[in-house]
């Protein structure tokens, strides 16, 4: 082979495998036959699902994502013996996107199908079975896949029909995967594309950004733990806990020594927390259930309640005297471990004040990653221990720390307020999740309201509780938080007429549960030209296809076929923006509430591209026409979603949404494409740079 010949094939190979880097295949089937009876048979379908990916179940409510779902061709060899029952438990989640309870299974997912023998002889078993399946940054459009039993007496089985291996892509546990031969050229819509025109498609990274999520919840974490040892359990103790160790028991550094044993106890203990918490919420089954079970975000509102009623003095909230004496006696003997149980005796004596703050990370952190409680309660724990050791090795600095005094039930008044909101946030996941419907968003923005109101009145003096004295002015400091306070009311109040309040919308029953939207006032229509369908909106070429069917949000003008938008495009000479989408893509909907409904985005979507929206899990089928035979797999597509899916793979190599594309008139992808992202400088700058790219050609 002379060189040049060397070199072409050498990108080849490149090419064919770069092309299918992002092709994502987190389900795996597999399947065997049990026997039950002469006459009966039993076929076993098994789904193994990558980690942090689900498997939706085949009962779904009409309105929600696409279900599992198994076909079988008609037979005289055999009949079905009742339905197909799945086997495995799952977990039921609560999908705010769709407002409704979902069952999904994690991990692993068992299916049975019972079938009676009407033949004496060997026969096989054929169909197909049809599965969407997401993970919590994006989903990948419904397959469907054929499948063969081949049944004898033996009772044997052949593998599940899929498409032959020629090629291996990255599955989503970065495994390989078998999937279809490339072409060096595809052909789609009848234009051809040369893989040497594709330009570098990155796709979101999931563990980049659980990586981020944790720092910020370590930090998080570490304010909290600090915020704990401002609490009137805890600030008092400090004196007392340095002169443990600076009393005449031995040398300076054996003092100094015993005091990072203190503050390493305390953190090992809070870690141990987070630890057990982590070992015993491996898997969705704990997160979903924490999240969503009504008895235990019940039980967590009345625990917050009994908190809040006990900062506020209404009653003492102390752990059992016994259990901190024995701590403290084993305190008083001495030694290493005596350190270690002055800092177990500081943990206890703590609790009553720090409970909530454990108690509110803990439950935050049990709805994330594995390893979230442990680092959650290292972080509270080192920033608990950090400044009694500090003080305990420098005892000079003592004599700038402020007296304990009625400042102190100030903080503990305020913490009450605080806990008392947010006992409110395990109330509303109940009822959003039951479909209770008691608790509107107006409703508690309310709520909220009058408890952060009364909060600044109790900071201004104007009302006071069991244990506060009189407050004859008010200093610089407390007034800082007056104003906070009353600021923070201010911005809630907006709420209760429709305002979005995007930096705390984490916190707030979702918009649906708006019963009085002021905002929600009609958009005013774009400019209208008259056409022979009643009128056409300037922006389009023609009336498009299937807008019966879909709507692009805040009125935008655009397509849901990808042919038509082309033409349309190179009409008016404008750069395409196609948006792969889906009905059951809960990150599609966020990108658009958050992101497309900034106003620097919207004004560029309307002005300077072509959208081509399309729906990658619609079910909607087409006439015979229409239909297209995939480049991909060989098979035919019949149905909107299955066309516009084929065309996400078959042409850009991805198979996840949201995704977005920028293409020229030429078909020609003009940047790097994105996808979900809430950065909406980062989408902007995505915008702007396919405008840019278009421009220069």
């Amino acid at each position: 082979m002379n060189k040049k010949g060397f070199l072409i094939t050498l990108f080849t190979l490149f090419s064919l495998t770069a092309s299918h880097a992002q092709i994502l295949n987190p389900v795996h089937w597999h399947y065997k036959v049990e026997k039950v009876t002469k006459e009966e048979a039993i076929l076993v379908f098994t789904a193994d699902i990558d980690d942090k990916w689900h498997l939706y179940s085949q009962n779904i409510p009409d309105g929600g994502p696409v279900p599992t779902s198994f076909s079988f061709n008609p037979s005289n060899d055999y009949s079905l013996t009742g339905k197909v029952e799945e086997v495995s438990k799952g977990e039921e989640i609560f999908d705010a996107s769709f407002n409704m309870k979902l069952k999904i299974f994690s991990h692993k997912a068992v299916f049975k199908q019972k079938v009676k023998r009407l033949t004496s002889k060997p026969f096989t078993v054929r169909g197909s079975l049809e599965f969407m399946c997401c993970d919590d940054s994006r989903c990948i459009p419904p397959k469907e896949l054929d499948f063969s039993f081949a049944v004898h007496d033996g009772i044997s089985a052949t593998q599940i029909t899929e498409p032959a291996p020629t090629e291996k892509a990255e599955s989503s546990s970065g495994k390989t995967v078998p999937q279809l031969q490339s072409k060096i050229n595809l052909n789609i819509s009848g234009t051809t594309i040369n893989q040497g025109q594709k330009a570098e498609q990155k796709a979101t990274q999931p563990v980049e950004k659980e990586k981020k999520s944790l720092w910020v919840f370590f930090f998080l974490s570490l304010l909290a733990g600090l915020a704990g040892t401002l609490t009137p359990c805890v600030f008092p103790m400090i004196p007392m806990t340095i002169a443990f160790f600076t009393r005449n028991t031995g040398s300076r550094a054996k003092s100094i020594f015993q005091a990072f044993i203190f503050g390493f106890s305390i953190m090992i203990i809070y870690t141990l927390v987070g630890l057990i918490v982590s070992l015993t919420s491996a898997g969705a089954d704990f997160a979903n259930t924490l999240s969503t079970n009504w008895m235990i975000n019940l039980a967590f509102f009345i625990l917050f309640l009994v908190f809040a009623a006990s900062f506020l003095g209404m009653f003492e909230l102390v752990l059992p005297n016994s259990l901190i004496t024995k701590a403290d006696k084993q305190a008083d003997k001495g030694g290493m471990l005596a350190a270690f149980f002055m800092g177990l005796t500081t943990v206890l004596v703590s609790f009553s004040c720090t409970g909530p703050l454990v108690g509110a990370l803990l439950v935050e952190a049990s709805t994330g990653a594995v390893i979230k409680p442990t680092i959650g309660m290292f972080g509270f724990g080192l920033a608990f221990a950090t400044p009694f050791t500090l003080l305990a090795v420098f005892p000079s600095w003592l004599k700038g720390l402020p007296k304990s005094g009625g400042w102190l039930n100030s903080v503990e008044v305020v913490m009450g307020f605080i806990v008392l909101a947010f006992s409110m946030k395990y109330l509303m996941v109940i009822d959003q999740t039951y479909n209770l419907h008691l608790i509107s968003r107006d409703v508690y923005l309310a709520i909220w309201i009058v408890i952060f109101t009364l909060m600044g009145f109790y900071l201004l003096g104007k009302i006071k509780f069991k244990k506060d004295s009189d407050l004859p002015y008010i200093g610089f400091p407390r007034l800082i938080i007056v104003i906070i306070t009353f600021t923070f009311v201010v911005y809630l109040i907006p709420g209760l007429f429709g305002a979005p309040l995007k930096s705390i919308s984490g916190l707030l029953p979702p918009m649906k549960a708006q019963e009085f939207n002021l905002l929600a006032t009609p958009v005013a229509h774009a400019p209208e030209a008259t056409t022979g369908y009643r009128v056409l909106p300037t922006a389009l070429c023609d009336k498009p296809k299937y807008n019966d069917l879909f709507e692009l949000p805040y009125n935008l003008q655009g397509y849901f076929d990808y042919k038509q938008g082309m033409a349309c495009a190179r009409r008016q000479n404008k750069p395409v923006l196609i948006d792969f989408v889906g009905h059951a893509c809960s990150n599609c909907k966020e990108m658009e509430s958050r992101v497309w409904s900034d106003p620097e985005v919207l004004k560029r979507l309307r002005n300077n591209f072509v959208i081509i929206e399309l729906y990658v899990d619609d079910r909607t089928k087409l006439p015979a026409e229409d239909w297209v035979t995939s480049s991909y797999d060989g098979k035919m597509k019949k149905t909107i979603g299955k066309i516009n899916a084929d065309l996400e793979i078959s042409r850009f190599h991805v198979n996840s949404q949201p995704y977005y594309v920028i293409l020229d008139t030429n078909e020609h992808v003009l940047t790097p494409s994105v996808g979900h992202t809430l950065n909406i400088q980062k989408f902007i700058d995505f915008l702007d740079n396919g405008q840019k790219a278009f421009e220069k050609k």
